[in-house]
């Protein structure tokens, strides 16, 4: 579905007036307006193509309607979504769900839309149609060769795809694990791991990055291959350069200090980029900041700093990208509230005092540390975003026009009601 312009300015001048004063006083408020407001409109986040049907449970999964039923259609919502918030300017792709037929095709569709390809996904974590080995007991780490070289072959597969496409990474994520006591040898699972890793990293070009993904837990329940920031790092540390650690906000257990996490491997000089998302118990996938937004905030403060002692651009320093599963919401308004949450923390993080911080650091003054954080934070930081927006060409309120201009139903109209997307 497509949203035309004049629509979206209609949409903008009823609500302008009220964005002006709002605007006006924050402006009044914050010292370098300006500079924020150019790093919100450089700054973007990839849309996972996964994202934009429902997801699921173990238990089931609900389809909404209207999901997107080939690469093109997941393109075309992306554009949408991107033409709305003008913040979503990126696509990633997951092989085999999205295996483009005709890539030059796809990329002029997505140059048509404003959107980059980010980086490409590999799914060993899943036996497709036809394939000849099964990853049921792990992928690279698996005790067999054979079943050890189709997930090395998968990742290369996955680099020609993102080649074709103007791609510039490769996020490996891996299922492989235990879960019961005895069933693996952990060290022979490492190294199995770690060869088929040097392969696939042979198969990079130049000027790409592997971001190697960790998680604590799920679907192995006693071990995982890459169960945390450390063997990721680990890994990254031995494969070189091009090789670097991807931090999902849901791949911990509950109260682990993210930012600290966060601020190490950017000091390191191996944090790669960010699947965001928000979780109550594990790896929810909720919408972003609907559950811990304050912890999303001191994960934000962690990277403008240490993104800012290193010299780094916020916009491409660094790999931003959402990961979430919608089963109970209409997965278009999920993305467009994640981004706008995403927005508005980077915002907050922005008007850190950095002197007053780092002042109250140095004098131990752990009240006034405090106050200069909670500050930023507290601070109502939505006219700057919505500004930086308008002047994009986006609209002031994405989600209300989303809803005014009924996309949902004329994506059921225009797809029909039980289609479901491809991907998990």
């Amino acid at each position: 579905m497509e949203i035309e312009k004049y629509k979206i300015d209609e949409h903008n001048q009823v609500q302008l007036a009220a964005h002006k004063r709002a605007f006006d006083f924050i402006a009044g408020e914050v010292k370098n307006t300006a500079d924020i407001l150019d790093k919100l409109a450089a700054f973007q986040v990839a849309i996972p193509s996964w994202a934009l049907g429902t997801g699921g449970t173990r238990f089931g999964r609900f389809p909404g309607g209207g999901e997107p039923r080939s690469l093109e259609e997941k393109i075309e919502d992306i554009g949408l979504l991107h033409k709305l918030n003008q913040s979503s300017g990126a696509i990633s792709l997951h092989i085999p769900w999205d295996i483009p037929k005709n890539a030059s095709h796809i990329k002029a569709l997505a140059a048509q839309h404003g959107i980059r390809f980010d980086a490409m996904n590999s799914n060993t974590f899943q036996d497709q149609p036809g394939q000849e080995h099964s990853y049921k007991f792990g992928s690279l780490q698996n005790v067999k060769k054979e079943v050890r070289q189709q997930a090395i072959d998968h990742n290369i597969e996955v680099i020609h795809y993102g080649k074709e496409l103007g791609s510039d990474s490769l996020t490996v994520w891996l299922a492989d694990g235990s879960c019961f006591p005895g069933q693996l040898n952990f060290r022979q699972a490492f190294q199995h791991t770690l060869s088929g890793l040097e392969q696939i990293y042979k198969a990079l070009p130049d000027d790409w990055k592997m971001f190697v993904e960790y998680k604590a837990f799920e679907p192995n329940f006693y071990s995982t291959t890459v169960g945390d920031w450390g063997q990721s790092l680990l890994y990254a540390n031995k494969l070189g350069p091009k090789a670097y650690t991807l931090v999902d906000l849901g791949h911990h257990h509950p109260n682990v200090n993210i930012e600290q996490i966060v601020s190490l491997l950017l000091m390191e000089g191996k944090l790669g980029g960010f699947h965001f998302n928000d979780s109550k118990y594990g790896d929810d996938d909720l919408t972003v900041g609907a559950i811990k937004p304050y912890q999303l905030f001191l994960i934000f403060n962690e990277l403008v700093e240490g993104m800012d002692a290193r010299g780094m651009n916020h916009a491409t320093g660094l790999g931003w990208m959402i990961d979430a599963s919608h089963n109970v919401k209409d997965p278009l308004e999920d993305l467009l509230q994640s981004v706008e949450a995403i927005m508005l923390t980077y915002a907050q993080a922005l008007l850190v005092d950095r002197r007053k911080l780092q002042e109250a650091q140095q004098n131990s003054d752990v009240a006034a540390a405090q106050e200069v954080l909670q500050h930023a934070f507290r601070t109502d930081v939505r006219a700057l975003v919505a500004e930086a927006r308008l002047r994009a060409g986006g609209a002031l309120s994405p989600l209300g026009i989303y809803r005014a201009e009924k996309v949902r139903e004329h994506l059921i109209k225009e797809r029909g009601l039980k289609t479901v997307a491809t991907g998990l």
